[in-house]
């Protein structure tokens, strides 16, 4: 597995918000493994910190906010965007003001920021959530859809619709996350017209000019808004070139609007707080929808640690078939009730039982609604754990494993004839004087349908004999 990233020295840059306007200084701080990113206020009374989570989201008008206890954190996508596309797990952000310094409106001053300060690789494994299946969320409102599907690397395909004249249909691509500082760092912010005359009299974008941000003219630009452009930006020269770009600021790409889109993406998406392995593809995306469907996302990842079902190749050559098994455990039919063994180390064992119809317990157990029994469901695991546990020792024929106590059973889901039930056994200690601590946990259709903790001894035949 990869190792987690961070920087190797603070470094530092000046500059003022996009929409307060106030000069802010931001520092990059190395963080320790697993810290993740974090933002610190420098400016507040005991520097209160709040991490880069979907769930902090508190705004997405104009850019991305994060609130914690009432502490907020402006326009984040732009910095989050560069650590994700430097490939960074860890940092501390520092700002002694309330907003990300705008730059110019692109992530690539702090693609060269993280540069200056160097990338050094920690010792600690990189957690990244492997897409196994399509996940999408579309914006009732809107219409604005995102997928995530399976791919071997982090893709992203963005396509935009503006439905105007000066700046229509686009896409962008991102094929591989070491294209991210030659292909989207650079695509800066940007505005239409109508969208711009809002916020200045809203009073926002104060710190907005014409070198940090695109302005796409999709409208006429009368004489009561051309002063107003004036006054707020200190020109007397604005106008509209043929291109419809306000004063002819020269686009860095034609498809510039949607390279940016893709780059918000890229930092919204930080926020779900695990890297991902899976290809993105998003039609008419924003701040809104792409906070969203980070939040969905975290859920899944979520619930999928807490299922922590495993990953195996159910049709591939099995570690232990049923023969090898019965040299290991004392069970014969009907009470031997693991099929086969996928995975086993000196901590952990993977198992599988064939639930079949036939089974001599379905005729008894509820015979109109047949249900495999809990009791047996627990069996079934602690026959798993102690494949693991027989496995400490060099002649596991002459040795028995019984089960002194379980605790903390639960049982979530029902398991019924056809389901292919996966055992896993996990040692929560060493094993000392023959007792082994077991977590144990079983599965049936990619769910968690039973869990307990289970105590075990495994003792010599010739012990109970005598």
């Amino acid at each position: 597995m990869a190792k987690q990233k961070t920087i190797a020295k603070p470094v530092s840059v000046t500059d003022v918000g996009l929409h307060t306007g106030r000069k802010v200084t931001m520092r990059l701080i190395p963080a320790p493994p697993n810290q993740g990113i974090l933002f610190v206020r420098t400016d507040l009374e005991g520097k209160p910190e709040i991490e880069a989570s979907a769930d902090l989201v508190s705004d997405t008008m104009r850019g991305t906010t994060l609130e914690k206890k009432g502490v907020r954190v402006h326009t984040v996508e732009h910095i989050l965007a560069a650590i994700t596309g430097m490939d960074l797990d860890n940092i501390i952000i520092e700002l002694n003001e309330s907003e990300v310094p705008i730059m110019d409106g692109s992530a690539m001053p702090f693609v060269e920021l993280i540069e200056k300060a160097g990338i050094v690789e920690q010792n600690a494994e990189r957690e990244e959530y492997v897409v196994k299946q399509n996940i999408s969320y579309v914006d009732p409102e809107t219409g604005s859809e995102i997928i995530l599907m399976p791919s071997d690397k982090f893709q992203v395909t963005c396509m935009v619709d503006f439905g105007t004249k000066v700046l229509g249909t686009q896409n962008a691509y991102l094929q591989d996350l070491a294209d991210f500082k030659e292909q989207i760092a650079s695509a800066r912010t940007f505005s239409f017209l109508h969208e711009l005359e809002m916020l200045l009299r809203s009073g926002l974008i104060k710190g907005g000019n014409l070198n940090n941000a695109i302005v796409f003219v999709d409208k006429e630009l009368d004489s009561s808004t051309m002063q107003l452009l004036k006054k707020v930006l200190g020109r007397e020269d604005i106008q509209v070139k043929p291109n419809g770009i306000l004063n002819n600021l020269s686009l860095r790409w034609p498809n510039e609007a949607a390279r940016h889109k893709l780059l918000d993406i890229i930092g919204d998406l930080t926020l779900v707080g695990t890297k991902i392995r899976g290809k993105i593809i998003a039609n008419k995306p924003g701040h809104r929808i792409n906070v969203a469907f980070a939040k969905k996302l975290r859920k899944i990842i979520k619930k999928e640690k807490r299922d922590n079902v495993p990953d195996i190749d159910l049709h591939a050559e099995p570690l232990y078939d049923l023969i090898e098994i019965r040299k290991r455990l004392p069970h014969r039919h009907p009470f031997l009730l693991v099929d086969k063994i996928f995975e086993l180390t000196d901590k952990h064992v993977t198992g599988v039982k064939n639930v079949t119809f036939n089974e001599f317990f379905f005729p008894g157990h509820f015979p109109a609604e047949p249900v495999m029994p809990g009791v047996l469901i627990l069996e079934s695991m602690a026959q798993t754990g102690g494949i693991l546990v027989l496995d400490t020792v060099e002649d596991p024929e002459n040795y028995l494993t019984y089960f002194l106590k379980m605790n903390n059973v639960k049982f979530k889901r029902k398991v019924r004839p056809g389901d292919t039930l996966i055992m896993k056994a996990e040692l929560l200690e060493p094993i000392r004087r023959g007792i082994c601590r077991m977590q144990a946990y079983a599965y049936a259709n990619n769910k968690l349908v039973a869990e307990a903790e289970m105590v075990a001894q495994i003792v010599h035949k010739d012990k109970i004999q005598t």
